[in-house]
């Protein structure tokens, strides 16, 4: 693995290596993004993030909202499989979208980026619902990935506002019992606003990525929608596991 581009800025580390044709981001050694343009699904976990998007049929999700953007890798596989008419990232860190434009090619074209503070933003947002948010909000901590924002009752109720009335809610957590501990899960009310929950796991992953649904969906439907994809039907990488929680 060589390094592309390495900086460290007010005290943060920042590295974009690459693996074959494959690009990584990694800040303070904290893996963050990796996208290959030539195969988009590379087995990680932001091919999870995208797949719930998949229990619905095609054109139906037309607005998506993707909080913590890092490299961009999920924006790339939404606009390749899922063809949004639009799609808003917010993140923090100016680093990220500096690097998203710059080597993970994040254009105009492919979504608008924003420069915010997640929680604030949505505080502020007067606008259309999302048929899609993605919560992939992390940080960095003595080396670790760190959820930026607790998932307890107020973020969810606050993510659920923003949520069209069949809208899908994929967040991402450092493991399963990190998963299972979330309001959606573990906060009666909060879990009553959704009518489907699943859970994501990959073989070489820690991470658990929930998709808290506002309709009814099955597994099997998610197949037969990957199935209608060619080249996800013969991805030797897309090596996932889902389980249904409601």
């Amino acid at each position: 693995m060589a390094i592309l581009w390495q900086k460290t800025i007010k005290n943060t580390h920042y590295e974009i290596r690459t693996a074959g044709q494959t690009l990584r981001l990694y800040t303070d050694g904290v893996f963050h993004s990796q996208f290959n343009s030539a195969h988009a699904v590379t087995g990680g976990v932001w091919d999870v993030l995208m797949l719930p998007a998949l229990f619905y049929p095609e054109n139906t999700l037309q607005r998506v909202l993707v909080l913590g953007v890092g490299g961009g890798a999920v924006i790339h596989l939404l606009q390749r499989y899922i063809k949004p008419a639009e799609i808003i990232g917010v993140e923090l860190n100016p680093v990220h979208i500096m690097l998203a434009k710059r080597y993970f090619g994040i254009t105009k074209k492919l979504a608008k980026l924003v420069q915010a503070d997640a929680v604030k933003w949505l505080d502020n947002y007067s606008g259309p619902p999302f048929d899609m948010i993605i919560d992939d909000l992390f940080g960095e901590q003595d080396g670790e990935p760190l959820r930026a924002v607790k998932a307890n009752k107020l973020w969810l109720e606050k993510l659920n506002t923003h949520l069209s009335p069949e809208g899908i809610l994929v967040m991402n957590f450092i493991s399963r019992n990190d998963l299972k501990n979330c309001a959606a899960i573990s906060y009666k009310k909060i879990s009553a606003l959704f009518v489907s929950s699943f859970q994501f796991t990959l073989t070489h992953y820690d991470n658990a990525v929930g998709a808290f649904l506002k309709k009814q969906a099955t597994s099997q439907i998610l197949r037969q929608h990957i199935n209608a994809i060619d080249e996800l039907k013969k991805s030797k990488k897309l090596d996932f596991h889902v389980r249904k929680l409601k």
